[in-house]
């Protein structure tokens, strides 16, 4: 299984970007995937949940993003997204996918959870 994200970039203050986040089976198929969440860590400091949305599409963010940031899923794609606006210079951060997947590989069962590469995002002021 693995995570490949995309659309990090540099952005101005006040300004927007969009994240995704597309899930695969490398060898075999994803069966399903329950939650799926964005991640950030920045220079020194510890990796941070930003926002995670579940199968049937509940959101939760933490509390510096509300308002700015929108999580979204398309199940059909297997892929997350997340739409940042108003962004400002302390959500610079290396920014993370996470999903809890089931998949088939290789005809076996595998779960839990993983991780993408990470994007870099970088907002000057």
């Amino acid at each position: 299984v693995q995570l490949v994200e995309s659309g990090g970039g540099q952005a101005q203050y006040g300004g927007s970007l969009r994240l995704s986040c597309a899930a695969s089976a490398t060898g075999g198929n994803i069966v399903r995937i329950n939650s799926m969440a964005w991640y950030r860590q920045a220079p020194g400091k510890e990796r941070e949940l930003v926002a995670a949305v579940t199968s049937d599409g509940s959101t939760n963010y933490v509390d510096s993003v509300k308002g700015r940031f929108t999580i979204s899923r398309d199940s059909a794609k297997n892929t997350v997204y997340l739409q940042m606006d108003g962004l400002k210079p302390e959500d610079t951060a290396v920014y993370y996918c996470n999903a809890d997947i089931l998949a088939l590989q290789y005809k076996e069962y595998e779960t839990g959870y993983y991780w993408g590469q990470g994007t870099q995002v970088t907002v000057s002021s």
